[in-house]
């Protein structure tokens, strides 16, 4: 076998073994007989809500098992289709194989992505929040930077985003911002972000033109749906309510329109300013809350469910998860999986798909990754 045709074949056995694994892919068998067997119990239907949720488990178990069991039919079919060319001299029928095997290797790759966003709230919108670290004017820049990047993202693969939270900084940039993703998929491709994001560049702002670090952290949690049932008891909050910040206009700076509320047990802090009623804004800050509390509890049904496992790497929120250099050259290195890429300088997102899709295959495989500089 040709050796361009053995790198396909290993590319893509190695994207089915991924996805055998992190479906445990005998359990996902028997569980998706249960839920066949589920789906045919007429007193399943006598509950809508819980029927939507065995019908939306069983069509992602389905799809995921599905598109294995086709990936592997069709590679077998190739290989055998690429050893009888050989045997026979046809070239021409051996250039096909190569160029079938090259298509299946990229298909592998996007369903094997596909599959690793099949967690709970994966396919939920998710908020992504923006908070630019010490260093005043350069870190506000560096964290608008990030969020007009994950914008250009969310809008380049068909979601809306809207801004649900924004404070402007004092000479240029942001202090923070808070946008609402809309999109299938939303959170499950956003998720890998959390972190502190590093740039290093030479500062448009130091007139003796150093070289500066900036750091900004990111938080994504998701909506939480009508299908997640998260209690909070209002005894436990402080809720405040201040004017908006803006550029003003009508009725916008004139009313403590803008409302913050705390959950004293936890210390999480939601806000919202984006309406032009507090009441409006008030409910969306609810809506944030809630999502917080339910990602809180992922994160810990994660740490309980990785706790015994030595070889996961927990990237928490003090760490570094990617750093991006722009001068004297563009590059970005992820530092939980070692990918890197040069990147445009205007949005910064050109390679993204691509750190996301690392990262998630990173979180199930739990390969340790080192952490080191990009410069």
């Amino acid at each position: 076998m040709r050796a361009e045709a053995q790198a396909h074949v290993d590319q893509i056995r190695s994207a089915l073994d991924l996805l055998r694994r992190f479906l445990d892919w005998d359990r996902a068998l028997r569980r998706l007989d249960e839920l066949n067997a589920r789906v045919e119990d007429p007193d399943l239907w006598s509950d809508a809500k819980q029927a939507q949720s065995v019908m939306r488990e069983r069509r992602r178990l389905d799809e995921a098992i599905g598109a294995t069991k086709a990936i592997e039919k069709e590679l077998e079919d190739t290989i055998e289709l690429m050893e009888m060319a050989e045997a026979e001299g046809d070239e021409g029928l051996v250039d096909d194989a190569v160029t079938a095997l090259a298509a299946l290797a990229e298909r592998a790759e996007k369903d094997k992505v596909s599959a690793l966003l099949a967690g709970e709230a994966d396919g939920n919108d998710t908020y992504i929040e923006v908070n630019a670290g010490a260093g005043g004017t350069e870190s506000q820049d560096w964290a608008e930077m990030l969020q007009r990047m994950y914008t250009r993202w969310a809008e380049r693969h068909g979601m809306k985003v809207e801004l649900v939270d924004y404070h402007a900084g004092e000479q240029a940039g942001i202090k923070s911002a808070t946008l609402l993703v809309k999109g299938e998929n939303a959170y499950g491709w956003a998720k890998t972000e959390s972190g502190v994001h590093r740039l290093v560049r030479i500062s448009p702002y130091d007139s003796n033109a150093r070289r500066h670090t900036s750091f900004s952290s990111v938080w994504v949690y998701p909506v939480i749906d009508e299908n997640i049932d998260i209690e909070v008891n209002e005894s436990e909050l402080r809720i405040d309510t201040y004017r908006a910040s803006g550029a003003g206009g009508q009725h916008i700076n004139t009313t403590d329109s803008a409302v913050r509320i705390t959950h004293l047990p936890t210390g999480i802090v939601v806000q919202c300013q984006n309406q032009r009623s507090q009441h409006k804004n008030r409910a969306e800050a609810f809506n944030q809350l809630r999502a917080r509390l339910y990602d809180l509890e992922l994160q810990k049904r994660e740490a309980e469910a990785n706790a015994t496992e030595a070889t996961k790497t927990d990237i928490g929120w003090g760490h570094q998860i990617r750093s991006y250099v722009l001068q004297p050259y563009q590059l970005v290195k992820d530092l939980r999986t070692g990918v890197t890429s040069t990147a445009p300088s205007d949005v910064l997102d050109g390679d993204l798909d691509r750190f996301m899709a690392a990262a998630l295959s990173q979180r199930v495989t739990g390969e340790s990754v080192e952490v080191e500089d990009v410069d």
